[in-house]
């Protein structure tokens, strides 16, 4: 009976949405799985009435197989559900099978010239796009797949790590780890080569978040922003990778790589934010002791210019907006959102958005999406809600909730696309459409796990978590509307994506690819 009603529990947990999270659900499963294992286990030894060098021969040939598998094996990482993968316990990662620059160096290609600071229309030069809102509007995508198929120009190894690529001028730069060294990397687009390659002596490297850096660089006037796993932020010169100024955060903040690592289990993942003059990034600080919510220094020389907030990090990135007249950056924080002033850093508003960063963390972007309107969004059953930002009669900003809804938008480390007052993300990983207006679920259909979007003009193109390419229309009339997909890349993926013009920029922790896509006019 109780072994029925275990796994009648595991059932219900695999099959409807009671706990509000699937990986949560997984885990639970799993755990009643363990007694459900248990229970059977007992009866055997003690109920069963097999003879006792039966019982005793299956005890050790079970206690034996454990033993040669947890030999044998390792658990190589953790499903973006909470499922674990394994490998060989005696094989090297694949990042610790690539070839490694000098320590604390830089090469480059001799006789290949990089220009990243010609800008083109076709750039998409930081996280998320040239408007860090997981939107490309100037490329218009051909809709039948069937008889215009993707083209692939080049398919390469690459380092571990969960960085996408930034594009300008026919270069992609992104972050990778290879052996004990995190590096910034910058490739061809037209032919995949390698042109440099810039080394931190660092390395991150844990079950529940894989092994790499995980913020994608930001490319601005020729120079290169990048920030580590391991709290290192790169100023580089784009067209040699030589650094101009370095800035290691924990030793800037006080924070010890022990208290970091129970901090922020899984690694900083802030893209830096250029905003006039300045780099932004999340900076954090010790458990007990003082907090900066946002840390700006000066683009060109890594000059602090000023700190802003005091509250812990998350593993978002800032984002500006303008928002009832007023320019500001947007920070979610571990258990905040917050708005402050590009030139001074000072708090302009701040609204609570529970999470803690070693457990349930915010990892989505915050969405100016009209109307100076912010939709925030986020996994482990909490949802999304859109606030309305205004001022009042003393010119104090003011922040009111047009409402939350547990229930929809769930997006863990993915983000939306907003398009027509309709939110698009990829809800416990699956595809998701909500009415802006009033908070409720249009649809929700086609499981991609906890993959990636990227809105472009009408379009949705999902990067699913097996690394496949899914073009959907964006309608809220037509659920999920398959318009074309092909396998990019093999391996669990949860990088962005990056589009360059028709140019499909996608990576995980052992593959890159670039795909010339169909589009309807000229580029």
């Amino acid at each position: 009976m109780v072994l029925v009603l275990l796994l009648l529990l595991i059932a219900v947990f695999q099959t409807t949405d009671l706990i509000g999270d699937h990986g949560s659900a997984n885990v639970a499963s799993w755990l009643l799985a363990f007694l459900a294992v248990v229970t059977l286990a007992v009866w055997f030894l003690l109920l069963s009435g097999y003879r006792r060098r039966v019982r005793a021969l299956s005890l050790i040939g079970v206690l034996l197989s454990i033993g040669v598998a947890a030999v044998l094996f390792r658990v190589e990482r953790i499903s973006g559900e909470l499922v674990p993968e394994f490998a060989f316990r005696f094989a090297l990662k694949p990042d610790e099978r690539m070839p490694w620059p000098a320590p604390g160096g830089f090469a480059r290609k001799p006789n290949a010239p990089v220009d990243l600071l010609t800008a083109t229309p076709l750039d998409f030069p930081q996280f998320l796009g040239p408007g860090r809102n997981a939107s490309v509007d100037h490329v218009e995508l051909a809709r039948d797949w069937a008889t215009r198929p993707a083209r692939l120009v080049w398919k390469r190894e690459i380092g571990a790590g969960w960085s996408a690529f930034s594009a300008v001028n026919g270069f992609a730069v992104t972050m990778e780890q290879r052996g004990e060294l995190e590096m910034v990397t910058c490739y061809r687009i037209d032919t995949g080569e390698l042109e440099w390659a810039h080394a931190t002596a660092a390395r991150y490297d844990a079950i529940s978040g894989g092994v790499g850096p995980r913020s994608t660089p930001t490319i601005h006037e020729g120079l290169v922003y990048a920030l580590g796993a391991t709290g290192h932020l790169l100023c580089l010169d784009g067209a040699t990778g030589k650094c101009r100024w370095r800035k290691n955060l924990l030793k800037e903040y006080g924070v010890s790589p022990e208290e970091e690592s129970a901090t922020l289990p899984w690694a900083r993942s802030n893209s830096p934010l250029i905003a006039d003059d300045l780099v932004i990034v999340p900076a954090g600080g010790p458990k007990q002791g003082r907090k900066v919510s946002l840390a700006a220094y000066n683009k060109q020389t890594g000059d602090l210019v000023w700190e802003g907030g005091n509250r812990q990090i998350s593993y978002s990135s800032p984002a500006l907006a303008t928002l009832a007249g007023v320019r500001q950056i947007l920070s979610v924080n571990e258990d905040s959102a917050s708005a402050h002033d590009v030139t001074t850093g000072r708090v302009l508003w701040e609204h609570p958005w529970p999470a803690h960063s070693n457990a349930d963390p915010n990892v989505s972007q915050p969405v100016a999406v009209g109307g100076d309107r912010v939709l925030l969004s986020k996994g482990y059953g909490q949802g999304a809600a859109l606030l309305q930002i205004g001022r009042s009669a003393d010119g104090a900003f003011t922040v009111q909730t047009l409402w939350k809804n547990p229930k929809v938008l769930r997006t863990k480390f993915a983000n939306v696309a907003v398009r027509d007052g309709y939110a698009y993300g990829l809800s416990d990983g699956i595809l998701e459409c909500v009415d802006l207006q009033t908070g409720q679920r249009i649809w929700k259909d086609g499981r991609y796990r906890h993959g990636q979007i990227l809105g472009v003009a009408g379009l949705v193109l999902v990067l699913a978590e097996s690394g496949e390419v899914v073009l959907v229309e964006a309608s809220p009339e037509r659920p999920n509307r398959v318009l074309g997909r092909f396998q990019a890349i093999e391996g669990m993926t949860w990088n962005n994506i990056a589009l360059y013009g028709p140019y499909l920029l996608v990576r995980n922790a052992e593959q890159a690819a670039c795909y010339e896509l169909p589009v309807e006019a000229s580029l």
